[in-house]
């Protein structure tokens, strides 16, 4: 039996990179039925056809550059209408004509002042469908250092780093359950300090960690 694989990869920006330009999608892709989703965990539980109805959104994935290698995560305030208190990347829906990519640069501007002038896209996850109706796109990109951060307080309550060797360790990804309207439902977590980074965010990370880690 050969050793298991390290996750070396994501503490390195040149590997991460040349995994990123042979793993990811060089555009969101055509076929947003298929991909990673909230059900995976619950088969059955999609009752309808997961194309239909679904609100498109795009999110942003900032990978810091530095030493460390890390994530921007935010808490989202609790009285917004979906997702509220969770903790999430910084997205949203798409606004009329607008494309993935500007959606996510745009979302990260007006949520955590980010500006675009850092970001460096460098490909894209498949398409991820949530249990609360959004078929959502996300983009993996490199943040430049030297940006500020500046948290928007009617979305977000708090923003925050994550190491990315942590997110893209296995060991750190836990399936936990809960019951939501007399329904057990699983769900991915991945437990970090006093932070609990669950349900489609965490679903997010494992395909990402799934797309990219190394054969």
């Amino acid at each position: 039996m050969g050793a298991e694989p390290t996750n070396d990869w994501a503490q390195n920006e040149e590997q991460l990179r040349g995994l990123a330009r042979e793993k990811l999608h060089a555009q969101p892709p055509v076929l947003e039925s298929t991909g990673a989703s909230d059900f995976d965990l619950n088969p059955g539980s999609e009752t309808a056809d997961p194309a239909v109805r679904r609100r498109k959104a795009a999110v942003l994935i900032p990978v810091v550059l530095g030493e460390t290698l890390s994530v921007i995560l935010t808490m989202r305030t609790s009285h917004l209408s979906s997702h509220a208190g969770q903790i999430a990347f910084p997205g949203g829906k798409l606004d009329q004509g607008e494309g993935v990519l500007d959606t996510a640069l745009r979302e990260a501007e007006e949520e955590i002042g980010l500006s675009r002038s850092f970001v460096e896209p460098i490909g894209y996850l498949d398409w991820y469908r949530t249990r609360s109706g959004f078929l959502v796109s996300p983009v993996v990109a490199f943040i430049r250092p030297g940006f500020e951060i500046r948290g928007n307080p009617a979305e977000v309550d708090d923003v925050f780093e994550v190491p990315l060797s942590f997110l893209m360790d296995g060991a750190n990804h836990a399936t936990h359950q809960r019951q939501v309207r007399g329904e057990v439902r699983s769900f991915y977590a991945m437990p970090y300090g006093e932070r609990y980074i669950w349900g489609a965010t965490a679903g997010m990370i494992k395909n990402f960690y799934d797309k990219l880690r190394p054969e």
